[in-house]
């Protein structure tokens, strides 16, 4: 990246902002906080249309209206608040309505009358358990007795007599008129739910009404948040990816812009642009999916991700069967969506493989336990042990954080900061003969006792620069519980065999509890149909321990080997984000 800054006469400003938008390679830095008078009726109008085109169903199938796109958002608007009020209205009726149902359907115009000519008729609400006393004079009406209350209304000539009870108050409307304007009231939701579908045809011409009023609110933000270099010269700044600089200088004399471009300092906030080639691609599914991105200084995993992502994720769900599956719900999902990106089918596509292989391997298939001849013969014995699982657990371990502190090293080998990334290689090894010793009771080797003496030193000796040593001492106080970290990550990659074997354990265990039901019809059915259930479940259980498990794994033990903080900003050109219609 080159941080940029561009130039231009202030009279000048929209000019020049129109052509940077459409150069499309700079990535803007300015105070977007800047509250305007611009700004704000931007956002107004922004907010206008995203309510009117969040509501139109995408029906590409459907004509269009005929109507202007603002015309539509009129009308959308207008059928957006008659719908709220009858909203409103509805919840205000049916709460009227629970509350007065339990007395019945009477005419309050004539409760009014009779107490024009003193006879009073009042609605009361009393617990069985403790009914209270009545005047002598009063005539009961009981409406509806439940467990928890009694609904009675008293008829007397004292207007307000003296009753221990909750007093229900006559209702305004009757009940019929209330269920009448109710239904009303749904017709009338039910009639602006049908004339908004009929706009399903206009939704590409909506929405490109919300990408022009983004544009606006854009350019209004962009406009307000250059600053002014003298009273006749504005500028803004940005960063520019270095193939793309050529560019901007090209288009410069054309449009009258004066161009500094320099170094990014080391305080910079810096965007992260990672150009992959096709074949790493299927990784960045799995970065936009939880929002990492390494900083721009950091170092791009996306290979080793992958390579370990996939191996990790088949692993996890360990099961031919569900691989198969996998692959062919991506195959249909593919044919089916075809606005996915296609490296996210890609990405499905190579973990379901891979989950395949591993189930081949392992002679897992939906937890059966006897398989039948061709597919034994396909299962590698050695991976058949539990044992040997384990330790290829910590195999796997030991490999995948060698390579975080060989990178280290490589990216270090011009400074002594490198000898501590061998003293942190040496400490890996050491714990993962410690944690086969431990969990496997296999023979440690003495000589790691040396190699991990010799890793401490190198490790105490030059993990701190000199210069740095008075601020960050703190991390030589902080080196025996990072060295008990190390040796928990090792041993955390047992999950990869405790996840996988407890997913086959469930799948074994429903197979074993009902395929003896499948010996009549009836039994057979209900069989087939809890089975299914069952293994939808665990498949439902194994994708989340992937995510969980498989994805932990590379961005936390990996990552903080390599010390990838996962900092970085994406790299977000300036850019028209309204597109014609198609």
């Amino acid at each position: 990246m080159q941080k940029v800054t561009v130039l231009c006469l202030d009279t000048g400003r929209d000019s020049a902002l129109q052509s940077l938008r459409k150069l499309s390679v700079l990535h803007l830095t300015f105070d977007r906080q800047a509250e305007h008078e611009d700004i704000e009726a931007a956002r107004r109008h922004l907010d206008y249309v995203r309510r009117a085109s969040d509501i139109v169903p995408r029906l590409p199938q459907q004509p269009r209206s005929g109507l202007s796109p603002s015309e539509i958002v009129d009308q959308l608007s207008r059928l957006i608040q008659q719908r709220r009020e009858n909203h409103e209205d509805l919840a205000r009726l049916r709460q009227e309505l629970k509350r007065i149902q339990p007395f019945g359907s009477f005419s309050p115009q004539s409760v009014a009358a009779l107490a024009e000519r003193g006879v009073f008729i009042r609605l009361f609400q009393a617990s069985p358990r403790s009914f209270p006393a009545l005047p002598d004079e009063a005539l009961y009406l009981e409406t509806l007795r439940t467990r928890a209350a009694v609904f009675f209304a008293v008829v007397t000539r004292d207007e307000k007599p003296e009753i221990a009870a909750q007093e229900i108050h006559s209702p305004a409307t009757s009940l019929a008129d209330i269920e009448r304007r109710i239904t009303e009231l749904e017709a009338a939701q039910a009639s602006i739910t049908v004339q908004v579908a009929q706009f399903g045809g206009d939704y590409p011409a909506l929405a490109q009404l919300r990408g022009e009023a983004e544009d606006a609110l854009q350019m209004a933000a962009v406009r307000v948040g250059m600053s002014s270099a003298t009273a006749r010269i504005a500028y803004l700044q940005g960063f520019c990816p270095t193939t793309d600089v050529d560019r901007l200088r090209q288009a410069a004399p054309a449009n009258g812009w004066g161009l500094v471009i320099d170094e990014p300092a080391d305080d910079d906030v810096v965007p992260t642009l990672i150009r992959n080639p096709a074949w790493l691609k299927p990784i960045e599914a799995v970065f936009d999916l939880i929002g990492i991105l390494p900083g721009y200084r950091e170092i791009d995993v996306s290979l080793w991700f992958l390579l370990f992502f996939s191996l990790f994720f088949a692993m996890l769900v360990g099961d031919a069967g569900y691989g198969a599956i996998f692959l062919a719900a991506t195959l249909w999902a593919q044919r089916k969506f075809r606005e996915i990106p296609a490296h996210v089918f890609t990405l499905l596509k190579i973990t379901s493989i891979a989950t395949m292989v591993w189930g081949v391997l392992t002679g897992t298939y939906f937890g059966i336990p006897d398989l039948p001849a061709p597919l034994a013969v396909l299962k590698m014995p050695w991976l058949g042990d539990e044992e040997h699982i384990k330790d290829l657990c910590f195999w796997i371990a030991a490999i995948h954080l060698s390579i975080a502190h060989v990178w280290s090293i490589a990216k270090l080998i011009r400074t002594p900061q490198a000898l501590a990334q061998v003293g942190w290689l040496c400490v890996v090894w050491f714990m993962f003969f410690s944690a086969r010793s431990v969990v496997l009771n296999l023979p440690f080797p003495s000589i790691m006792t040396w190699v991990f003496g010799a890793g401490i030193v190198l490790i105490v000796l030059f993990m701190t620069p000199r210069k740095s040593l008075k601020d960050e001492w703190f991390n030589h106080v902080m080196l025996p519980l990072n060295l008990v970290g190390s040796f928990v990550d090792v041993i955390s990659y047992i999950r990869l065999y405790a996840v996988g074997t407890a997913s086959f354990a469930i799948a074994s265990t429903f197979n074993i509890m009902l395929v003896p039901l499948f010996d009549g019809w009836l039994s057979g059915l209900l069989a087939a149909l809890l089975l299914f259930v069952a293994h939808t479940v665990n498949i439902v259980l194994a994708l989340m321990g992937v995510m969980v498990h498989g994805i932990r794994l590379n961005t936390l033990e990996f990552a903080s080997h390599l010390g990838l903080q996962w900092s970085g900003i994406p790299y977000q050109p300036w850019q028209r984000k309204s597109r014609p219609v198609a």
